[in-house]
Order: C-alpha cells, then sequence, then structure tokens
C-alpha cells in the first residue's frame, strides 16, 4: 500500500518546507507559541523535587490548572501536587511586587514547610523588573531555608529552554551547598527530564542488586538534600537528552564527575547501560557480578515474554512519535513479532530516521498541517489491531472502533519495563469490550 508521507507543498523561492529550517527540524509558528515556555519547562523539570515549594511570581494564570499535572511516585509529600503563586495584579505592575513576593515566601515557608523553596519569575514580573533574587535573599535571612531564584520567564524561549535554564540554577544554588553522610566507590547521580519518574524507578532495583547506590535522582521524584549531595557522585547516568546533556557537561566541568549517556528504549539498552556503568565505575568485581545480573534478568524476561508474542504476532500497532515513552512501545512492539506503523506531527530529525530504519526498515508517516483525520484511512486499510498515542488520538480509536493506548513511557523502561509494555499491549488488544463495542446495535440486527 503507498501512503502519502509528506505535505509535499514547498516556498517556491526556497527548496525547504516552510516550517523548517536548514537542519530540516520543525520551527514553531507563532500560532503555537501558547503552547508551551520557558517557564513552563523550568517549573516541569523542577516540581520533581518532592519535598521543595513552587512559587509563581506572576498573574494567577501562570498556574495552568496544576494540581497533579505532574505526577510523582511518592505519596509522602503532597508540595509538589501544589503551585503557590503571588497572584500579581495591575497595582503590583504599577508599584513592583517585590515585597509581596517576600511576604508570600515567608507565609509560605511558615504554612508548609517545605525543604526550599523555588521562586519563578514570569512574563509579566521579570518585563516590570521585579528583583526576585533580592526578594529571596531578604527572606532567606528571615527565615533560613532556601530559597531558589528561578529566572525562567516565558517569552525567554519555548520548553527546552526552560528546561535548561532549570538545570543552571540547580547547579548554581543547589549543587554541592550540603554534604552527604557518607560516600561510597559506587556513587552515582541519574539525570534525565522531568517525566522520567517511572524509568528510573525501574532501574533503582537492578542497581540495588549490583551495590550502586544512587546518591541523587535529577529530578525523578528526587529530594531537595539529594540534590545538594549530587557533587560527591562518582558517575553521572544520563538518559538521553540533548537538552540535558549540556547540564552534565557543565557538571562535568565543575565538579569533575564523568558521564555516559545510554538510551533505555529495549532490552539490548539497559543491558548496555548496566555494563557502562560497572566499567566506568572500574571495578572488575562489580563487571562479573553485573554480567551474572544480566544473564538472570534476560533469561527470566525472555521466558516471560513467550506467551505474549505468540498472541501477538502479526498483529498490526500503530504508534504515534510524540516523546521518549514512543520509542520504548516501538521497541517493544517490534520485539514482539508486531507490524508497526509509526505516525508523527512533525518531520522527525535524522538520527530519529535512522533508528526507524534500522528497528522496522521503514519510515514514518508524516500527517501534513497535523490532519489528525488522516489516520483513519490508514487504520482501515491495515486492518490495524491498536492504536498507541496520546489523549489526543483517543477519539479516533473509538471513531475506527479499535482499543486505544496510552503512551505512559517513564514506566515501561528496563526489563521490567518491557514485560509491563508487553502485558499491557495484550490486555489492551484482547479486553472483552471491543468485543461489545463491534457489534450491530439490538435494532441493527432486527432490521
Amino acid at each position: 500500500m503507498k501512503i502519502n508521507q509528506e505535505n509535499t507543498s514547498r516556498n517556491p523561492h526556497n527548496s525547504m518546507p516552510d516550517n523548517e529550517d536548514r537542519f530540516g527540524m520543525q520551527v514553531p509558528s507563532a500560532l503555537d507559541a501558547h503552547e508551551d515556555c520557558a517557564f513552563d519547562g523550568a517549573m516541569l523539570t523542577l516540581v520533581p523535587i518532592i519535598d521543595a515549594a513552587h512559587l509563581i511570581h506572576g498573574p494567577s494564570g501562570c498556574i495552568n490548572n496544576a494540581w497533579g499535572n505532574n505526577s510523582n511516585l511518592s505519596s509522602d509529600f503532597r508540595l509538589h501536587k501544589i503551585r503557590f503563586t503571588t497572584d500579581m495584579e495591575e497595582s503590583d505592575i504599577i508599584f513592583g511586587g517585590a515585597k509581596k513576593l517576600q511576604k508570600a515566601i515567608i507565609q509560605l515557608v511558615r504554612r508548609y514547610q517545605p525543604s526550599a523553596v523555588f521562586v519563578y519569575s514570569t512574563c509579566v514580573s521579570a518585563l516590570i523588573g521585579d528583583d526576585i533574587h533580592g526578594a529571596c535573599k531578604d527572606a532567606y535571612e528571615q527565615i533560613g531555608i532556601p530559597i531558589i531564584p528561578v529566572d525562567s520567564p516565558g517569552f525567554a524561549g519555548r520548553k527546552n529552554l526552560g528546561i535548561r535554564l532549570a538545570g543552571e540554577t540547580l547547579i548554581e544554588h543547589v549543587i554541592g551547598t550540603a554534604e552527604p553522610e557518607f560516600t561510597t566507590p559506587y556513587d552515582i547521580n541519574i539525570i534525565s527530564e522531568y517525566n522520567m519518574a517511572g524509568a528510573v524507578s525501574n532501574i533503582l532495583p537492578l542497581l540495588e542488586k549490583l551495590g550502586i547506590r544512587v546518591l541523587a535522582k535529577i529530578t525523578a521524584n528526587s529530594h531537595y538534600k539529594e540534590i545538594c549531595y549530587a557533587h560527591r557522585a562518582k558517575l553521572n547516568v544520563l538518559i538521553p537528552s540533548q537538552i540535558m546533556l549540556n547540564f552534565v557537561k557543565k557538571m562535568q566541568h565543575k565538579f569533575d564527575i564523568p558521564y555516559i549517556e545510554v538510551p533505555l528504549y529495549g532490552v539490548d539498552d539497559i543491558t548496555q547501560l548496566l555494563k557502562s556503568i560497572a566499567t566506568k565505575l572500574g571495578s572488575h568485581e562489580l563487571e562479573e557480578k553485573t554480567e551474572k545480573l544480566i544473564n538472570e534478568e534476560v533469561n527470566n524476561l525472555s521466558e516471560n515474554l513467550n506467551f505474549y508474542k505468540l498472541q501477538l504476532q502479526d498483529k498490526t500497532v500503530i504508534i504515534d512519535i510524540t516523546d521518549f515513552g514512543s520509542w520504548i512501545m516501538i521497541e517493544s512492539a517490534n520485539n514482539l513479532g508486531m507490524q508497526v506503523i509509526p505516525i508523527s506531527c512533525r518531520k522527525l530529525n535524522q538520527e530519529d530516521k535512522n533508528r526507524l530504519k534500522q528497528w522496522l526498515d521503514r519510515d514514518e508517516v508524516v500527517l501534513a498541517n497535523e490532519r489528525l483525520e488522516e489516520i483513519i484511512p490508514i487504520i482501515n486499510e491495515n486492518q490495524v489491531d491498536l492504536l498507541i498515542a496520546s489523549d489526543r488520538l483517543k477519539s479516533l480509536s473509538f471513531q475506527a472502533k479499535i482499543p486505544f493506548l496510552n503512551i505512559n513511557s517513564e514506566l515501561y523502561a528496563g526489563y521490567a519495563g518491557v514485560l509491563a509494555a508487553a502485558r499491557e499491549i495484550y490486555t489492551t488488544i484482547y479486553s472483552p469490550v471491543w468485543q461489545q463495542v463491534r457489534k450491530s446495535a439490538p435494532w441493527e440486527e432486527i432490521e
């Protein structure tokens, strides 16, 4: 079957598409600028520090209805679910809001007693020149807990820039400000983007079996104190992220901590990750222990996957490529013998294209101008059994009467994650509800 893979309309005065730069990357338009901003990226990165409070110095609208928007695996604290705001008004814009900010910090600390407070500038507070650094310093002198200013107003750029600015804030104001009670030769940091708590949770049990201590998780379900200790680690392990790559390089320069970068898309990747950590830590005994653990985990996984492979091979699945989780699901479905049709609303970079070629020997289907209705013909022509995507495509699966699985990326990393992904795909496809959905209505059967 031939599929129209791209919108081939071109600017007659330029050989490149209108929405791409010379590197083949999509250029955001003014129409989608509201989708994210630097402030949003910084807050998403730091919110997983679950015992810290997050205070937004700006209008209440910047909170973005944030209760529970970012999940963490811990239920010990509720601060990561709450966004505090100074609720700037017209009078604050005219006369300045620094005093209001200082008062808000003190009230917040006295009521909620966080380990630290991150104070975020926004477009409004930055444009009027409010001195959040001075307000944070004055508040610290009164209450004595760390008050960290985060300079990431929305107009500075998109979400990715905010993530980078959050990392720079940690290096400048947090990392190296406290010492751990003890250190070991096998202390490491795990560094990832903001939505990787589940991936890290699947890796931790493996590292514990090897006697490797995770000193700090930056910033997946972490505590403020452990971020302070991060400078004493012997190795930084970066779960691949171009955005956080600059962060680990700065840590290497400032604290002399080497780093490794290994993806977590499947079994081979987690195996390579464990081997790389053992090799980098420089212990022959640890390397032998790692090989033994890998053999045990791979053999157990292979036995547990046999059932799912028999049930799922030759099934067809559409997977929407959006983030880290998409690649995990593509790798999992491919290993189960499923026919994978990757789709995307944006043109992938060359690295992602090469990965698809290696795994699937095919290109992605690019939806022209994000026209999601193009998916329905693809579903019908290929007799698709499952749609794996974000919630924005859920209605299409209902329309086509096929099972839908929401991408929950981080939970499917590691050996346990591969098995969990297979189990989730199986239970979704074979759920009895789809037999009922595909039946004709009683009045249609009478006719």
